[in-house]
């Protein structure tokens, strides 16, 4: 963080307003234990859960919604997030005392306890769910994925600016333009892509508890162009061949290797001894072994996925734009990450992602339909007004886990426009047009300027507005005729008690502002959003 970020003026820097907004409302600096934040969220380590004030924080203009997984996660948006995240860890750092946290304000500050259905309780019951499905998620394997996850999150940025100014560069060299720049662009766009696999192997060592350095100099093996020289299985090796999953795998050994040699060699030489054998044991494995096994399975993914869409078109997509979201429920979407990340490393993009973006789009129709067929439930109209924006740029869990899920039908209406969404990607790619991703991360309209194909950026961009309009249209079809029964409307458009008049005040209390989600009830711990990991909600983060 800069000196200048921490010392900036509160009304010149909208970041630090509300980083200062945040800090009392999640128990003041002495309750903050960690700080970092991905594409679209600040993530906290917490000493205390109880000392944070859910609605109010949730009530915050900015603050699209909170997250609560192996960290406190505060949702606020792809950039703003990259902002906000120094000027809050700036003041936890400043704070003169940081021995006392501060104490939670008393219920009634969170909101005014109502009848009837409201958003605070839609974001109640999502909190239930998101209970629910934490301890469902608590298994090994799920466990596993989200250390997967771990890894390959924190690439995010940096293949979203690579590929773009990729995107640049192809757009300047098929129109001719600047050609003295695009060599430039071109080195940009692949430095990192050439090199990922370090990257991959410093974040394996340090997720699993080795020195990153080692990790990701058992990985370097992989790109060196060295390795040419060497035979393994009869054939000889390619610099870069196993990609991700080979670096992945061979930090992975690296940190078993450092780990036993930590054990057993004397601390006197431990600095000389546990180093080189790490490097060697692990390189040694790594190119007589696993590069060319990981090599075959990321040849394997990418045929399959091109094998799936070519015969599958319309089905495929169909079901993996349908699906999508219940695999976030169950925390499988975590597996899917390599795998885009393998695609990406092969062809220079995903095809699998524009598919699976168009769950974002059937959530936003749903939306839609469910603000017009409550009129009268003004604290569900009000999440959704100040919701939908950021679910158009692919941020979909305040819509998800605020309003759609905890209604039920909603939710399954809304996968079926998701569904239509990706049958139509999947449907053009049948016919010999493929749309992919150069990242993993945005979605919704956010994905545009990510967009690559076999075809021209202007045909690849048209089908995957092609996608959204009918993610669009089906959800809010299928939700507006059949999310709801008689009963449910009934229900859900009477008014709740803190919105009809008084008994004895001859008034009513003012509705929440508009834009903003109506706090309601502090229900207890975070009834916010459910956690959606690496692209819960069209986000894969």
């Amino acid at each position: 963080m800069s000196t200048h970020s921490t010392r900036s003026s509160p009304e010149d820097n909208p970041g630090r307003q509300l980083a200062e907004a945040i800090l009392p409302l999640v128990g003041g600096a002495a309750n903050v234990t960690s700080v970092s934040h991905c594409m679209t969220r600040m993530r906290l380590g917490l000493a205390d859960r109880s000392l944070v004030q859910d609605g109010p924080l949730r009530a915050l203009p900015g603050v699209l919604g909170v997250v609560e997984d192996d960290t406190y996660q505060i949702v606020l948006g792809p950039g703003k997030v990259a902002r906000i995240t120094p000027e809050f860890e700036a003041l936890v750092q400043a704070a003169p005392d940081r021995a006392t946290a501060r104490e939670p304000a008393s219920a009634g500050a969170a909101g005014t306890t109502t009848a009837g259905t409201t958003a605070a309780d839609l974001a109640a019951e999502g909190a239930a769910l998101r209970a629910a499905r934490k301890e469902k998620n608590a298994t090994p394997v799920k466990l596993m994925l989200r250390r997967i996850a771990n890894i390959f999150v924190p690439l995010i940025p940096a293949l979203i600016g690579c590929g773009i100014v990729a995107g640049l560069n192809g757009l300047f060299t098929n129109a001719g333009w600047l050609p003295s720049l695009t060599p430039a662009l071109a080195a940009i766009a692949s430095g990192f892509m050439s090199l990922i696999a370090v990257f991959v192997g410093l974040n394996t060592a340090r997720e699993f508890g080795g020195t990153p350095v080692l990790g990701g100099a058992a990985a370097a093996v992989i790109v060196f162009p060295g390795v040419a020289e060497v035979s393994a299985f009869g054939q000889q090796l390619a610099p870069g061949q196993g990609g991700v999953l080979g670096a992945l795998f061979a930090a992975l050994l690296a940190v078993y290797v450092e780990k036993a040699c930590r054990r057993f060699v004397p601390s006197a030489v431990d600095v000389l001894v546990t180093p080189t054998v790490t490097v060697l044991v692990a390189g040694l494995v790594t190119l007589f072994g696993l590069m060319y096994v990981c090599g075959e399975i990321a040849t394997g993914i990418g045929h399959l996925a091109d094998w799936l869409l070519q015969h599958g078109g319309a089905v495929a997509g169909f079901v993996l734009g349908g699906l999508f979201l219940p695999l976030v429920m169950l925390g499988l979407h975590q597996a899917l990450i390599p795998i885009h990340t393998t695609l990406i490393e092969q062809s220079g993009y995903t095809v699998l992602l524009p598919i699976l973006a168009m769950a974002g789009a059937g959530q936003v129709g749903a939306a839609i339909a469910i603000y017009l067929r409550l009129h009268r439930n003004t604290s569900i109209r009000s999440t959704i007004r100040s919701a939908l924006p950021a679910g158009f740029l692919g941020v979909g869990e305040p819509l998800i886990y605020g309003v759609s899920l905890p209604l039920g039908r909603p939710f399954i209406t809304a996968c079926v426009g998701g569904a239509f969404g990706g049958g139509v990607v999947g449907l053009f790619y049948q016919l010999g047009t493929s749309v992919g991703s150069t990242a993993i991360g945005p979605s919704g309209w956010a994905l545009f300027p990510l967009l690559k194909g076999n075809h021209s950026l202007g045909g690849i961009a048209l089908i995957y507005a092609l996608g959204l309009a009918a993610g669009y249209l089906v959800g809010f079809v299928a939700t507006y005729f059949f999310g709801f029964s008689k009963q449910m409307l009934t229900e859900l458009n009477a008014p709740a008690e803190a919105e009809a008049p008084a008994a004895e005040g001859g008034h009513s209390p003012e509705p929440p502002p508009s834009g903003a989600p109506d706090p309601g009830p502090d229900p207890g711990p975070d009834p916010g959003p459910a956690p959606a990991p690496a692209g819960g909600g069209g986000s894969l983060v």
